[in-house]
């Protein structure tokens, strides 16, 4: 780990930046630059985009609206984001996010503590590094699919299955990532 004191300035347009179904992750702050503190990244989600619901086991997760609005379902709760909105979300607690508005939307979220598993390492290994920040996002596969639920193993996140979710209107499962036929992520809805 690097040393804690240690600052840590990341120009725009410049943190290590991953796409996946339904978001686009920039890290802002890693867990090593943190000395494992924290791991802090941008969060764009285009209008439908958002992950299915899920359980950190390792870390709290905390997000802070920039732009667009949000449905944020935790704990069989739904809240309405919007920029300068707050939400912090315990450990161990069912929750996703849903971008219902028409343009992209973007938080800054905090993720505690960073642990040498967890989320960063989840959006490592599963999604895909891009280098053009203006790209499409990939395509969903099979593949990409199985390597999601493969990383979520072993980085202690669950995938909750639909008939687990407490809100039927705030679905957001992983099946609908996958469609009949392979394509690019349009939403979660």
């Amino acid at each position: 780990m690097l040393n804690r004191n240690q600052v840590v300035v990341r120009a725009a347009g410049t943190g290590p930046l991953y796409w996946g179904p339904g978001d686009r992750v920039t890290f802002l702050l890693t867990g090593a630059e943190s000395g494992g503190a924290c791991f802090i990244c941008e969060v764009m989600a285009p209008p439908g985009g958002g992950p299915p619901p899920h359980i950190h086991n390792h870390e709290e997760e905390s997000f802070y609206v920039l732009q667009g609005t949000l449905a944020i379902q935790a704990a069989g709760q739904t809240f309405q984001a919007s920029p300068g909105d707050f939400i912090h979300i315990p450990r161990g607690t069912v929750h996703s996010f849903r971008n219902d508005g028409k343009a992209d939307a973007k938080m800054l979220v905090t993720v505690s503590p960073a642990g040498p598993v967890g989320v960063e390492k989840f959006f490592e290994e599963a999604f895909y590094p891009a280098t053009d920040r203006t790209a499409a996002p990939p395509l969903i596969t099979d593949e990409l699919i199985g390597r999601m639920m493969a990383a979520a193993a072993r980085n202690g996140l669950e995938i909750v299955p639909p008939a687990t979710n407490d809100d039927p209107e705030f679905t957001n499962s992983l099946t609908e990532y996958v469609p009949a036929a392979t394509g690019h992520c349009a939403g979660v809805r």
